[in-house]
């Protein structure tokens, strides 16, 4: 980490996709992580560098010594967006996993004042909803629909924390790119095959991130001063369809097969108001802060996710 007085970090989700690399970055430079984790789970992470302490977020309950000479929070918790359909119930899922975990972080940092450790908090490009080729700068507008909702929610449940004079960092991710996971995970079998292509009619902005640079990000603002929304998107947004022309291309293979939108929606359900929205971010803060990306341009995050993106450096 940049700033060497960064040594303890507590990190909430670090057995998903961007919370495993950070715990890995963290502790190849020697940071000590604490791994939150739920009952049942304590003893499965007891790596060098990595001690799991029990919490509860359902129940209200952390460990009263959890974040003692603790530097950063970072709470990367909350059920995955596009793991199932969005049923009413699967909604409900979605809120409470996010909810309950951040207010529960939020009330006990606010608890400890203003000399608590920061917290660097996920958040979402959902905030901005569909909003076709305009500009999005963190101080945009919120937008409309379900995720816009949860995410508005879910950036408020920090303000106890935010209120007692903790600095609070919410991270509005965007499209991560990573062969491991996530949606381009799951479009990358498919362009091996010949199989892909646009979806819709191509035209909607997909602002994005590699999964390198995420946690690269996470880690400089957590060392940094910088407080409230902060964009975690690159400055070359695109279309949907240049992104999938760009990966066919570098794979050698075709990128005709158009999924219209109506069979996205079958398939997808809610989730395809998502995939298929419009949100071109502007990443003001990360530069203004001194940000530097390592993939900054297309043709970079292409090259090393055909390369299988597996090296996640600090």
């Amino acid at each position: 980490m940049e700033d060497p007085r960064v040594r303890t970090v507590v990190v909430a989700g670090a057995g998903g996709l961007i919370g495993a690399r950070l715990v890995t970055s963290l502790v190849a430079d020697g940071v000590r992580v604490r791994r939150l984790v739920r009952p049942g789970t304590a003893d499965r992470d007891r790596r060098d560098g990595v001690t799991p302490v029990p919490w509860d977020p359902d129940r209200g309950v952390l460990a009263p010594d959890a974040l003692d000479d603790v530097d950063v929070v970072v709470n990367l918790g909350g059920a995955g967006i596009g793991e199932r359909r969005w049923t009413q119930r699967y909604r409900a899922v979605l809120r409470s996993s996010r909810l309950a975990g951040t207010g529960l972080l939020a009330r006990e940092l606010a608890r400890r004042g203003p000399g608590a450790p920061a917290l660097v908090q996920a958040s979402a490009m959902g905030v901005y909803g569909d909003r076709g080729d305009e500009p999005l700068p963190e101080t945009a507008h919120r937008g409309d629909g379900f995720l816009a909702d949860l995410v508005t929610d879910w950036e408020a449940a920090t303000d106890p924390a935010r209120d007692a004079g903790v600095r609070v960092v919410l991270l509005r991710t965007s499209l991560v790119l990573t062969p491991a996971g996530g949606a381009l995970g799951r479009l990358l079998p498919l362009l091996r095959l010949g199989l892909g292509g646009p979806l819709g009619d191509g035209r909607a902005y997909w602002s994005w991130i590699t999964l390198h640079d995420h946690v690269r990000a996470i880690r400089h603002l957590a060392a940094s001063g910088v407080h409230g929304p902060v964009n975690l998107a690159t400055p070359d947004p695109v279309r949907n369809a240049e992104l999938v022309r760009a990966l066919a291309r570098a794979l050698h293979r075709p990128a005709v097969l158009r999924v219209p939108a109506p069979a996205l929606r079958l398939a997808l359900g809610g989730f395809a108001g998502d995939v298929l929205a419009s949100a071109r971010l502007v990443p003001r803060v990360l530069e203004a802060d001194g940000f530097h990306w390592d993939h900054a341009r297309l043709d970079d995050a292409v090259a090393w996710l055909v390369d299988g993106g597996d090296a996640v450096r600090p």
